[in-house]
């Protein structure tokens, strides 16, 4: 049958009038074809429909700013489009292998259009009867990537395959082809926003494209035919599927052998176990972004920054885990009644109600907590957890919130009285005190926070057992608010603080990351270092841009930082310290100092501590101030989540092996504690004990209640001292 078709139409072709026709219509048709494409092709850039290929060669793609650890580990990046422009020659050969075998494998062939591919596409469409995909080239699909407001690749037209096919073979006249190719490895969008293999790279694996193995580059390979559908941390199967099929073209194109490619195969997918960057410190880099964007704009996003921060990861792990579970064990009560709604509580409600996922409001109503951890000498923010839960509430509390320090604050009264002369030996009473407020108001009654007064005591036994009383008297009788409020401004305060008594005892809002680093001075016998964190930044060329200086502000001399240093170290190694029971808990074998604070109505607590080189603050409280608990103390429910940190710092830390040396122009003289005179042979041994002083503030007298009684008379006592 198919012969005798054959030979009829031979015998029609040689008849001269069905010869002479038929060629007629068939160059008709093919003129009429060619002129209709021609028309089309020029129609399709018609009025600068089409982009100049001219600005690639300026080209700079959007790139997102990189964070990094002060380790080089990427943290997050801020930009709508996660890229990090690297060259053709830093990728990994597999890499470029595996986009070459999956999107175009004459790539090095063509000149911008494989007809081949077209041709199939045509029979695909005449034949099959069905509109076949992947005729685009590489250099067609960057057209589109370069250019999607003009080239257009979601529009299914003919005239923008045209319109594609144009600028792409612009491209291919212009540009060589490593360039085309390093621009497309760097445009393509490779899912969960990241653009570029670089960045791709960086968010499945966690590591470089350069470092990338044949698998893995398979996997990225995979994801510009459906990025969500083979996204390999959501559809493992699909990705892994559609890798091995990449890896077997790879085969087929004799990239690889066939053992090689089924061993290939059978490598597992292993991705980075972090699967969101804003999980990490996401309070410190909301810090930083908002910093960063002062000073770059809006180029912070699109210019590709690489920021060089001062974060010490596992710092900032130690300071989550103590603080989440000491929040924790004071809600689920193990250091008495706690009544307000617990976090665990919260976000169950949240889940009910079916709003889990939403950002909760500014003030969230369960307990609230910050840590701080400082690098003393430089300033160096190391971790800073500025509240539990980032996503609920992006509130910082280390630098939005303004909270009283309470006792916090005093060591600031007592640094003003070392500067004013005062040593630390001078005895106050601690009796009760009532401070006139003004005709309308009724007086201040100031108490201590177990209701109870001790009567005449030294400076420095009132400091390290945290004495309201005595710090109030040294503040209002011997100093003024003034002097006071000058000399907090000196650690770097600048928080209005009202001059009225109970500033003394804390009572004046702060920002903690002030409170907390102006303990740097101590730290440091003098200094004060400023927070600050950043390393350096640099362009996404490795210049720098930017290295912010240390900043290191005088505060006093070494003599009176040496006297509070040694006062404050009494507050964890004296059992009258008032935090003394958490560090004998916290078992800690450190050179350590440090101040309890708590607030009067028991809405903050605090514990701000250091060691010759980290200085670091814990906060609890309740966003909308309120009691936290009955019997609420900074030394019971701040201190030991410090001396957890500190514990789980110092095992990965060196311990300072010189603490604090102290000054050689210091003079001591031994002392009787109950008159803070200069002791008698008859003094007790039990109070006699040998106290610093700044030269010329040594006491003048010697002990007047043990002075030598022939009689064997009893020694007099101050009323009310036990």
């Amino acid at each position: 049958m198919p012969s005798r078709v054959i030979r009829q139409l031979g015998r029609w072709w040689h008849t001269p009038v069905i010869r002479r026709w038929t060629l007629t219509v068939a160059f008709s048709v093919l003129g009429f074809g060619t002129a209709l494409l021609w028309g089309s092709w020029a129609r399709a850039c018609l009025n600068n429909a089409c982009p100049s290929v001219a600005s690639v060669g300026g080209y700079d793609a959007d790139q997102a700013s990189k964070v990094y650890a002060a380790d080089g580990r990427l943290v997050t990046d801020f930009g709508l489009q996660r890229r990090t422009v690297i060259s053709l020659n830093q990728m990994s050969p597999a890499v470029i292998a595996a986009f070459l075998a999956t999107e175009d494998k004459r790539f090095y062939r063509h000149h911008g259009i494989d007809w081949i591919r077209v041709l199939g596409a045509v029979k695909d469409m005449l034949i099959e009867r069905r509109i076949a995909g992947g005729a685009s080239t590489i250099t067609m699909q960057l057209a589109g990537n370069l250019w999607p407001e003009e080239i257009d690749r979601s529009d299914r037209s003919f005239r923008r395959k045209l319109r594609e096919a144009q600028v792409a073979l612009e491209l291919e006249r212009t540009y060589p082809k490593d360039k085309i190719l390093e621009l497309y490895l760097n445009q393509i969008d490779l899912g969960n926003r990241a653009f570029g293999v670089e960045a791709a790279a960086q968010r499945y694996f966690g590591k470089s494209a350069r470092d990338l193995n044949v698998a893995e580059a398979a996997t990225l390979a995979a994801l510009p035919k459906s990025p969500a559908y083979y996204n390999p941390r959501r559809h493992r199967l699909h990705s892994i599927e559609r890798r091995n099929t990449i890896i077997n073209l790879l085969r087929d194109n004799g990239y690889l052998t066939s053992d090689e490619a089924e061993r290939w195969k059978a490598y597992p997918l292993i991705l980075s176990n972090r699967s969101d960057f804003s999980e990490v410190a996401p309070y410190f880099t909301e810090y930083v972004r908002q910093l960063m964007e002062a000073r770059f704009g809006s180029d912070l996003y699109t210019s590709g920054y690489r920021i060089h921060t001062t974060l010490d990861l596992d710092i900032q792990l130690a300071a989550e885990r103590s603080l989440e579970a000491q929040l924790e064990a004071v809600e689920d009560g193990q250091y008495g009644p706690y009544h307000h709604e617990t976090y665990a509580q919260y976000i169950q409600e949240k889940a009910d109600k079916g709003d889990a996922s939403q950002e909760g409001p500014t003030y969230s109503p369960y307990l609230q907590g910050i840590s701080v951890v400082l690098e003393a000498k430089t300033g160096n923010i190391l971790a800073m957890v500025g509240g539990r839960d980032f996503d609920d509430s992006k509130f910082n509390r280390t630098v939005n919130a303004r909270r009283q320090p309470g006792s916090t604050f005093k060591p600031f009264v007592y640094s003003a009285a070392l500067r004013a002369g005062h040593p630390l030996s001078e005895i106050l009473v601690d009796e009760p005190i009532s401070v006139p407020m003004g005709p309308t108001e009724p007086p201040w009654e100031p108490q201590n926070y177990d209701q109870t007064f001790r009567g005449p005591m030294s400076l420095r036994q009132a400091l390290t057992m945290s004495d309201n009383i005595v710090t109030i008297r040294l503040g209002m009788e011997e100093l003024g608010e003034q002097a006071v409020i000058a000399e907090a401004t000196k650690f770097g305060i600048t928080t209005k603080i009202p001059s009225v008594p109970s500033i003394h005892i804390g009572s004046a809002d702060v920002q903690p990351l002030e409170m907390i680093s102006a303990y740097t001075a101590f730290a440091n016998l003098g200094e004060r270092s400023v927070p600050n964190p950043i390393l350096w930044v640099e362009d996404k060329d490795g210049n720098i841009v930017w290295r912010p200086q240390v900043q290191l502000k005088p505060v006093m001399d070494s003599d009176q930082a040496w006297l509070m240093v040694d006062v404050m170290r009494d507050v964890l190694r004296s059992p009258m310290g008032s935090a003394h029971q958490a560090w004998v808990n916290g078992n800690l074998d450190l050179p350590a100092a440090g101040k309890t604070g708590t607030t009067d109505d028991g809405a903050d607590v605090w514990f701000i501590g250091y060691t010759p080189d980290l200085v670091a603050g814990i906060w609890m409280g309740l966003d909308k101030p309120e009691r936290i608990k009955n019997g609420a103390v900074g030394g019971v429910l701040a201190a030991p989540a410090w001396m957890a940190m500190m514990k789980d710092i110092y095992q990965r830390r060196a311990v300072p092996k010189d603490p604090w040396p102290r000054p050689p122009d210091l003079t001591f003289a031994e002392i009787d504690r109950q008159s803070g005179e200069r002791a008698l042979p008859f003094c007790p041994t039990e109070n006699r004990f040998v106290e610093s002083y700044i030269p010329g503030t040594e006491p003048k007298t010697y002990c007047h209640l043990h002075a030598f009684n022939p009689v064997g008379g009893a020694t007099p006592q101050y009323p009310g001292q036990h």
